[in-house]
């Protein structure tokens, strides 16, 4: 099947793949070939591209949507980083900042929210790495 990542600023990646993990905003999910077509919206976290048994490409992804149609998985997502490039101790300051911020209206405290769950996928990616 054929794995294509596509940000804002360009595609990522298009590439043939074995399996295609990713984080859902309620879960992960796994496609194999074969997969029933389906459309979903992307959480933060991890996605492992698995393109053969010795090697598989890691990504931090921010939000967005997924397709799976014909053996092609889209991912549209608003940021993808490679997993080598993340740092765990700016992902931790981005935390404790996040978790020290005052917030007095509904929207700030969705904004929060979203950093530390933002910081948190950051920092497990930083640990697996």
């Amino acid at each position: 099947m054929q794995c294509i990542v596509v940000t804002p600023e360009q595609t990522l990646y298009d590439q043939p793949a074995e399996f295609v993990a990713l984080t859902l905003y309620d879960g992960e999910l796994g496609v194999a070939p074969g997969h029933a077509p389906m459309i979903g919206r992307l959480g933060y976290g991890e996605l492992r591209i698995r393109r053969n048994a010795q090697a598989t490409d890691r990504y931090y992804i921010e939000g967005g949507f997924v397709e799976v149609l014909d053996d092609v998985v889209s991912i549209l997502t608003q940021r993808a980083i490679p997993a080598d490039k993340i740092d765990g101790a700016v992902a931790r300051e981005q935390l404790h900042a996040a978790q020290s911020r005052r917030a007095a209206t509904a929207e700030a405290v969705a904004v929060r929210e979203r950093v530390v769950e933002q910081s948190r996928a950051q920092l497990r990616m930083s640990r697996n790495a």
